[in-house]
């Protein structure tokens, strides 16, 4: 690592570390009970379900189409506005943390939706016949049943939205995204692009790792 002055950017480097687990964690716990909710919805109110009201699924579908093709890098400069306004500002990790959280809540609520469909109808309509209510049936059967996949699909969606912290960080989102373009990219300085490049990878296989050993412990049960 030779022309690198790591005693001035090893203060960066972890900072830019911490930046991005906290963008992810913030993201995962909000934009994921957010995507569960949402996903729920869809898959409730769809025909056929058991709360079905094909207006609201239609409504929900075609929001949720409109904002999932979306290019991340857009979306964020397309929401600055509306950041600005809840959040103060469109600068820095605080900032970032508004689009990624509304972006996880779109593709999450896909990735839910899809993973409930796989649930036996037989098991809904037979804990509908012994008179369970709509919210007993999501809490105590549909979303049981379906937990092993669901936490594969949230073990993806983590992984997308490390991606996504580092395209904020192309921005002025912070995180190790900006790291890489700032100290590494913008400088010549390869062994910094590297650097970062490698954490990220590293922090992806532990998420990967984490996730299938979880979802293969539960579905062993």
């Amino acid at each position: 690592m030779n022309g690198t002055d790591w005693a001035t950017l090893r203060p960066v480097y972890f900072d830019s570390i911490g930046q991005t687990l906290l963008m992810v964690l913030v993201t995962m716990v909000v934009g994921g009970l957010l995507g569960l909710g949402l996903g729920v919805a869809l898959y409730i109110t769809r025909r056929g379900g058991i709360l079905a009201q094909g207006p609201v699924h239609t409504a929900l579908n075609v929001l949720v189409n409109l904002v999932r093709p979306i290019p991340f890098i857009i979306f964020m400069t397309a929401v600055g506005p509306l950041t600005l306004k809840v959040m103060g500002t469109t600068v820095g990790t605080t900032a970032a943390l508004f689009p990624l959280v509304l972006a996880a809540t779109f593709g999450i609520s896909r990735l839910v939706e899809q993973n409930l469909v796989t649930v036996d109808p037989g098991v809904i309509e037979a804990a509908h016949a012994m008179g369970a209510s709509p919210w007993r049936i999501i809490r105590t059967v549909l979303i049981p049943e379906a937990l092993g996949p669901l936490i594969l699909g949230y073990t993806f969606a983590l992984v997308a939205v490390v991606d996504m912290t580092a395209v904020a960080g192309a921005i002025g989102g912070g995180g190790l995204g900006q790291f890489a373009i700032t100290y590494g990219y913008q400088r010549f300085n390869w062994t910094v692009t590297w650097v970062a490049v490698l954490t990220i990878v590293v922090m992806v296989q532990i998420a990967q790792f984490s996730g299938n050993a979880l979802a293969r412990k539960v579905m062993r049960r």
